[in-house]
């Protein structure tokens, strides 16, 4: 997570504690779809410091029609976001219509809130189009501070400034479990535990196709060795230790001294 700037922060947390008491109300009145906008509007310049004239729109029109909310900056999207009523649950019907416009748009970001509930979804292009969640949080029922805080920061101007979402993206994906087994059954860790093993056996011999099988079949559950995410991994970690070609050396040219007049040969 990026180090949040002290003014952004003051800033965030005030607006949280401000907007604790608004979402709660909105949530006992249960106010539509327009008003939920209208909140969402309200926390994204309070909270997140967006100009709600110039930088937050509603305006942004894909494929002949308007999206929710369209975050700019430097005068482009960065954020679609796509707003539900305020007491409707948030569901993956709601999620594909606004990846169908940031997909034809190339927009890497989505947001999907009811302004309680908020979600982040990176774009991944590709056939098929795909998602991966950044974040997914309950304003009301996250009661750590300090959790909302870095939460907002992610999607906020300074945030967006320092690239903040795909930096906590990445370090997600790459902490995940998937990730981690597919780290702990790569050769160099592997190796590494049989050496460990084997200083305390004394002697005691050891194989490393005994502590993969052990990994496989005793420590790591199954579901974090099969699967998309699983196989995805295991392609990231083979990628990065790929034996790197070395440069081909070239070949000295030696360049023959041109004789001289008098040094020529008389054939």
């Amino acid at each position: 997570m990026a180090t949040i700037p002290k003014r952004a922060e003051e800033r965030i947390k005030t607006g949280i504690k401000t907007f604790a008491k608004v979402i709660e109300g909105a949530k006992a009145r249960d106010v539509n779809e327009s008003d939920t906008v209208t909140i969402v509007v309200d926390m994204l310049s309070t909270i997140c410091g967006y100009d709600k004239y110039t930088e937050i729109t509603s305006e942004y029109v894909i494929r002949g029609t308007y999206c929710d909310l369209a975050i700019k900056t430097d005068d482009k999207p960065t954020f679609l976001i796509e707003v539900k009523a305020i007491n409707i649950p948030l569901k993956e019907a709601h999620l594909r219509q606004a990846i169908g416009y940031a997909a034809s748009e190339g927009i890497e970001w989505v947001m999907l809130t009811n302004g309680d509930h908020w979600q982040a979804h990176r774009v991944i292009f590709g056939k098929p189009i795909k998602t991966e969640v950044a974040f997914d949080f309950s304003f009301s029922d996250t009661a750590k501070l300090p959790m909302l805080t870095e939460f907002f920061f992610l999607i906020s101007k300074e945030g967006v400034s320092k690239s903040a979402i795909a930096s906590f993206h990445e370090e997600c994906q790459l902490t995940s479990k998937h990730m981690v087994a597919a780290a702990l059954l790569t050769e160099p860790v592997v190796s590494a535990v049989r050496r460990q093993l084997v200083a305390v056996g004394k002697g005691v011999k050891i194989t490393e196709e005994q502590i993969l099988s052990t990994l496989q079949n005793l420590v790591l559950k199954r579901d974090v060795m099969e699967g998309d995410d699983a196989a995805k991994a295991k392609r990231r970690l083979a990628a990065a230790n790929r034996p790197k070609k070395k440069p081909e050396q070239a070949v000295p040219v030696v360049v023959q001294p041109v004789p001289t007049t008098s040094e020529q040969l008389v054939v």
